[in-house]
This record gives structure tokens, sequence and C-alpha cells, in this order.
């Protein structure tokens, strides 16, 4: 049997391995983030695309709230109009409304016979980032750091998920998942808290470009309602 005999000397292949393998796996991640962050541009830039430049938008929700020990699940239809105009209409479990002309919002829930009322521009409140979608904006704007979330199960096969923290409520929102079905649509918004809770919308059957009226986003106050002037209760 011939004796093998070390020289000492890696064989050149072993130390070319040695050598490009780290740098190919350093390529080939390079590659993946910059094709994932091309991606996401692409994404946010055709959902832009076509929130930008909708008049108005119908579509019925499901709002589901989770803190510690409780869960919330209520739903209604949801009206949104250029420059800023909003109505959440919540029909289950029990009726209340969520109301904004562009300059005033109002939150009211008739069963207690009161309404609170606040300016637009001091309204500290989770519905305000679908809001956005109808005025001029960008995602990638909106959003800090916002990229893919594969870790988040989409509801419908086909759709992606992305993940970023909103400027405006970066204060109180660690994040904020959008997913988006291949027609660039928002199909679902989760907003995780700092204190741990999570609120999350979905929407179905939207219908974009709709005439509403302009007297849907005016609040009318019926007799012997009660209204305040400050923060919204829930």
């Amino acid at each position: 049997m011939a004796e093998y005999r070390s020289t000492g000397t890696l064989p050149t292949t072993v130390i070319l391995t040695s050598i490009f393998k780290p740098l190919l796996l350093l390529v080939l991640l390079s590659l993946t983030i910059s094709a994932s962050s091309a991606d996401v541009s692409v994404i946010a830039q055709a959902v832009d695309a076509r929130y930008n430049h909708l008049r108005s938008l119908q579509a019925e929700f499901t709002e589901v709230y989770r803190g510690p020990g409780i869960e919330r699940i209520e739903s209604g239809t949801l009206w949104l109009k250029k420059p800023g105009k909003m109505r959440w209409e919540y029909r289950s479990p029990r009726e209340k409304l969520f109301l904004s002309d562009g300059k005033n919002a109002w939150f009211y829930l008739p069963a207690d016979r009161q309404a609170w009322q606040t300016p637009v521009r001091k309204l500290d409140d989770l519905r305000s980032p679908l809001g956005f979608l109808l005025g001029k904006t960008k995602l990638q704007k909106e959003l800090q750091g916002l990229s893919l979330a594969p870790d988040a199960v989409p509801s419908m096969p086909g759709n992606i998920v992305l993940r970023g923290v909103p400027n405006r409520i970066a204060d109180r929102v660690n994040q904020v998942m959008l997913e988006i079905t291949p027609a660039d649509q928002i199909a679902r918004i989760i907003l995780e808290e700092q204190d741990g809770s999570v609120t999350e919308y979905v929407f179905k059957d939207p219908k974009e470009n709709v005439e509403i009226a302009e007297d849907r986003f005016r609040f009318v106050r019926p007799a012997g309602v009660e209204v305040i002037e400050g923060e919204f209760g829930q």
C-alpha cells in the first residue's frame, strides 16, 4: 500500500475554494438584498400609483383588536374621499361612527348619546394610516425601513406582506404590516403598538372611484347628544 505523505501544503483547489466561497456568499447575499429592495420599491410604487390616482374608495372592513386578556372584533363599511375625508361606520357588535371631513373628526357612540370632536391636525388615531393612501404620498417615505415580511403569513395565497414603521405615529406603533394583493390593493393592515396590543383591519369588496355624497362626511348632532371636545373614546 502506498504511503500518504503530507507536504504541509493545501491543494490549490482547496485554497481557491476557501477564498472564493465566502466571497461568493457575500455576492449572493448582496444580490438578494438588492433584489428584495428592488421588489419592495416596485411594489410600493405600484400601490402608490393605484391609490394616489383614486378619487374615492368604499370597502367592507373587519377590525380586530388584541390586547392583554382582550380580543374585540368589529365590522362595518368604510368610505374614503379626497381630500382627507373618512367615514368608518361600525355595525357589529354595536353601532358607532368615526368621521372626518378633512378638517375636524368625530367619534360618535349612539348608545351612549355622546360624540367627541377634535381637529384632524390633533388626531392621534390608528385609523389614520389608511387615510393617507388617498393623498399624494409614497409608502417608502411614510413607512421607515419598508421591507418584505417573509415571516408574516398572508390571508390569501399570492398576496405579499410588507412591514415598516409609520413616521406619524412612531411613538405609539412599533410597526405596520400591509398585505398587498396581486392587483396592488391593500387587503389588510396590522398595527403593532408599543404596549403589545395589535389592531388588524381586513378590507373586502373594495369599490374604487364611486360617487360618495359630501353629506356622508358631515356630522349632524342628533337631538339630545352631548358633544365633547377632546380625545376620542373607544
